[in-house]
């Protein structure tokens, strides 16, 4: 009899103990559902199937100097990109020639590991302005993402009365050659814009290049200029401060940067949208499996919180525009671009 109680009392903690195991399997796949997603808790994201790459670490190739823009944006996707794809991922800086010396070393890289920060000129109109570049943008490097943009405010001396867009616009035409505007040098982003500024208005400033930015804010807060597309950041730096006046902004809506600057487009002047940008880039012979997994990953960092407010605080803010909608861009502002050079006969000295 006491043998019999025993067997029974024991095979009813076996059960109980068999589905104990059982709720615990399943607690344990729910919360396994539940995890981040890919590289976003610091683990590697998933390889596409059959895919064995990145097999060594992955090098970000900046066409400019350390502590430049595109630095600053390649070194916040390092740390994240590198958890994302279980490598290290080394920032190498190349600059010269506008950034076009480090495309031309991403388009002829061979050893699928490399990836391009590059700015707009560098991946549309590059070959354009300088038909002796030994890249072709168009032919040469894949577009991966546009990683971050902004717009360009358009800023004027304090000394300038009228500072509502359409009166100043219209001041600016009525002053021709009288008045100037300097940029960081031919062909740049600023240079361009205000060409077609100029090319929409009927504004006939004359244009003195400077070495960089900062040349050209002393330029206007000294009144030797009275017209100059500035990034944001440094826009904002010096109306704040009564030094310059902000007109508006070249985006085709407000920018969360500057969100009290108006739009060129709310002062009359249809479709007129321009901004700076940065991007990833590979090499065109990069096999697709590696382009759709590293464009992914991108996609994956840039909604990272973290990095999205990094950007802004940069004065950038975050895009993440990849696939059809970054060629479509791409090709988009090659256009208008080219356009602007050849009708203004644009060429680098």
């Amino acid at each position: 009899m006491f043998l019999l109680v025993f067997r029974t009392r024991v095979a009813r903690l076996l059960c109980l103990f068999g589905a104990l195991a059982c709720i615990g399997i399943a607690c344990a796949q729910s919360s396994g559902a539940n995890r981040p997603g890919p590289g976003l808790a610091g683990a590697p994201s998933a390889h596409p199937a059959g895919l064995n790459w990145p097999t060594r670490p992955l090098r970000l190739v900046v066409g400019f100097g350390g502590g430049s823009s595109p630095d600053f944006v390649a070194r916040i996707l390092a740390a994240p990109m590198a958890r994302a794809l279980g490598q290290p991922v080394i920032v190498e800086n190349h600059p010269g020639a506008s950034g076009n010396i480090a495309a031309d070393i991403v388009a002829k890289s061979t050893d699928r590991h490399t990836v391009g920060i590059l700015i707009n000129g560098n991946m549309t109109i590059a070959k354009i302005l300088n038909p002796a570049t030994s890249y072709d943008p168009q032919k040469d490097l894949v577009p991966l993402s546009i990683i971050c943009s902004a717009p360009l405010v358009l800023a004027t001396t304090s000394e300038v009365s009228k500072a509502d867009p359409r009166s100043f616009l219209e001041a600016a035409r009525v002053a021709g050659g009288k008045w100037s505007y300097g940029t960081p040098g031919i062909g740049t982003i600023g240079h361009l814009g205000m060409e077609l500024l100029k090319a929409r208005t009927g504004i006939g400033a004359v244009h003195v290049p400077y070495q960089g930015n900062p040349q050209v804010i002393t330029g206007l807060v000294g009144a030797q200029l009275q017209l100059a597309l500035l990034p944001p950041g440094l826009a904002q730096e010096q109306v704040k401060a009564g030094k310059l006046r902000a007109i508006g902004v070249t985006s085709a809506r407000r920018s969360e940067l500057v969100p009290d600057y108006p739009t060129l487009q709310e002062a009359g002047l249809k479709d007129f949208e321009l901004e700076i940008w940065t991007a990833a880039a590979a090499p065109a012979s990069l096999p697709a499996p590696i382009v759709q997994r590293l464009t992914q990953v991108l996609s994956e960092v840039i909604r990272l919180p973290e990095v999205r407010q990094k950007l802004f605080q940069h004065g950038y803010e975050a895009a993440g525009i990849s696939g059809e909608a970054l060629v479509r861009r791409v090709k988009a502002d090659t256009a208008t671009l080219t356009e602007i050079i050849a009708s203004q006969g644009i060429k680098l000295e």
